[in-house]
């Protein structure tokens, strides 16, 4: 059951979910988070979960807010965490700290972590949330709520293609689509997810590196995941050249002929046999192993049968499309092939409103169901 704010709560809520966003890169698998600390209408505080591991945006707040804490109002993006884990409970520090209320946009779905709200209000603070829908809450930080609801392996796909919906200009040919801005926010995205996964063809015809480059904060590289039925691309290809920084996991069927396999290990990558399915690899088996492996959300990249493939067997969760203004022709590859039917876009929304980099749009949809 959602609450009711002001147009003054709100707008301070949203300034705290607005700084939370400021830990992309650096605090996954949790959630991104924000609290803002305000009294007589002055934001006295304001802090957010800077890093995995390290205090969270209440503590962090508190602690920049010192005495002019006791009797402020905390807005913070998500419910107060209520247990001990590499962190004390930020209930009971505001409680200590003598908050007077506490406003919180989305429930906290963690069963370790959630009652903050409980605990708050035996503890004499008043307490007003959640006011986010359940799809608000999600589209804030949806891997970590899909990895609690569903204990499973969070996929996002990234698409660049032209206005009329193609995604190079013929097969097996590189086909530059976006512009420098773009790219970067493509950097910046990836930096966010445990791994980046693409299908071998993106490999052999593009040789990509795969990796977080830029001016960007993040904790660390993904982990490079490759989807290779017949253990067929080069042990030459740059991923190889930096798989201790970031790992090469290539998923492989369990008839690729073992002097491939040893080839690709022999190149520094981890190779994991799964079973097939009716095209390709079963995506249930690769991402189960990711599951088991650690791996709490990928970023896939294409190409454009592997994301049709995600979509259709609904483990895309996330589809960020990057639309550049022109054209190639019917005879270029489509961005979605196979997938002309209504019904397979039904459950799709946005998510956010359209932004702009360079002369490209980004749209950005989750799934809704």
């Amino acid at each position: 059951m959602t609450a009711e704010l002001s147009s003054t709560d709100w707008g301070f809520l949203r300034r705290a979910m607005g700084i939370g966003r400021q830990g992309w890169g650096r605090v996954h698998p949790n959630p991104m988070v924000g609290c803002v600390l305000v009294k007589d209408g002055e934001i006295v505080a304001e802090g957010w979960h800077e890093e995995v591991g390290g205090p969270h945006a209440e503590a962090h707040a508190l602690s920049r807010a010192g005495h002019a804490a006791r009797g402020a109002t905390a807005y913070v993006s998500l419910e107060p965490c209520d247990h001990y884990g590499r962190t004390p409970p930020c209930s009971e520090a505001l409680i200590e700290a003598g908050i007077s209320c506490v406003v919180y946009g989305a429930s906290d779905p963690g069963p370790a972590s959630a009652g903050g709200d409980q605990t708050l209000r035996e503890g004499g603070v008043e307490v007003i949330g959640p006011v986010l829908s359940p799809e608000q809450s999600r589209a804030e930080n949806p891997a970590f709520f899909f990895n609690q609801e569903h204990g499973a392996t969070y996929v996002a796909l990234k698409l660049a293609q032209t206005l009329d919906g193609r995604i190079a200009s013929g097969p097996g040919t590189r086909t530059p689509i976006t512009g420098e801005e773009s790219q970067r926010e493509t950097h910046r995205l990836r930096a966010g997810f445990d791994a980046i996964m693409v299908g071998s063809n993106t490999v052999l015809v593009d040789d990509p590196l795969l990796t977080v480059r830029g001016d960007l904060p993040f904790r660390k590289q993904p982990s490079r995941i490759i989807l290779d039925s017949d253990a067929e691309i080069p042990d030459t290809a740059r991923l190889f050249e930096d798989v201790h920084d970031s790992p090469v996991i290539v998923f492989c069927s369990e008839t690729a002929p073992d002097g491939a396999v040893r080839r690709l290990q022999d190149a520094g990558g981890t190779v994991q046999r799964v079973p097939k399915a009716e095209v390709g690899l079963s995506m249930d088996a690769v991402l189960s192993v990711c599951w088991e492996r650690g791996i709490r959300s990928i970023f896939c990249e294409g190409g454009g049968i592997l994301g049709s493939s995600l979509i259709e067997s609904g483990w895309a969760r996330r589809l960020f499309l990057f639309v550049a203004p022109f054209v190639l022709g019917e005879r270029a590859v489509p961005a979605f092939p196979g997938l002309a039917s209504e019904g397979v876009w039904k459950a799709w929304q946005p998510v956010e409103t359209a932004r702009v980099f360079g002369r490209d749009v980004l749209l950005t949809f989750d799934r809704i169901d």
